[in-house]
């Protein structure tokens, strides 16, 4: 279903950065050799054993590969470290990888003292010539500063967190089809009008909904002006 989504967009060159739901072979080979773009995966309990591979093989890590220490904002400061390895490349039973990566986020909450420490790993098809240990993390992040910022605009929009989609795979479903069309919305912005005020004018015609996704011959994207 993610691949029909994607096929509507041109992703030639770019990176797709994706969470452990989506983290997939079958993704991963539509992503690299169907769309000749790059992927940025997040492994976790979903793919065990490939998140037990790439944890193993920084179990004795030393010097991190990049240090990012964030300015003291709300009241808390980030420190990331990351490490990144080409080791696992011929061992993984995962298509196109070329780096796996493992980023530690320590917060100081400088008000209450307390400390916290996270710690992920993941792998993408982008060569360490191509993405060295500060654009890897930069991709990371960059990706959870959209998934939290989604989050906020999906609850503004659709009121999420107050769903009432709660059994089976209901909740999960209705997500990715949400952010979809959050992405899709924000990705042919022209910057002035809200994702709130495009959903008010795609509402008031369904015409311009067909127009916007492309998905009659004469389509244009007038809607996005």
């Amino acid at each position: 279903m993610f691949t029909q989504l994607l096929d509507a967009i041109d992703i030639k060159g770019k990176l797709i950065t994706a969470d452990a739901l989506l983290t997939q072979r079958k993704l991963a080979d539509y992503v690299v050799v169907g769309r000749g773009a790059d992927y940025h995966f997040t492994a976790k309990a979903n793919q065990a054993t490939l998140q037990g591979d790439i944890a193993v093989l920084f179990q004795t890590r030393k010097a991190p590969d990049f240090t990012q220490v964030t300015p003291p904002d709300h009241g808390r400061i980030e420190t990331r470290r990351i490490w990144c390895s080409e080791a696992l490349n011929e061992y993984l039973d995962f298509p196109h990888v070329a780096q796996v990566f493992l980023i530690e986020r320590e917060v100081f909450h400088k008000k209450s003292g307390k400390q916290t420490l996270e710690v992920a790993v993941g792998l993408t098809s982008q060569t360490s010539t191509r993405a060295n240990p500060q654009q890897v993390l930069i991709a990371n992040r960059g990706h959870w500063a959209i998934e939290n910022r989604c989050h906020y605009v999906i609850d503004w929009n659709f009121d999420e967190d107050r769903s009432r989609i709660r059994t089976g795979f209901g909740p999960e479903n209705v997500t990715r089809l949400r952010r979809f069309a959050v992405g899709v919305l924000g990705l042919f912005s022209d910057g002035k009008t809200s994702i709130t005020q495009k959903m008010a004018q795609l509402n008031r015609n369904t015409r311009l909904v067909f127009d916007y996704l492309r998905m009659t011959k004469n389509s244009t994207r007038q809607a996005a002006a």
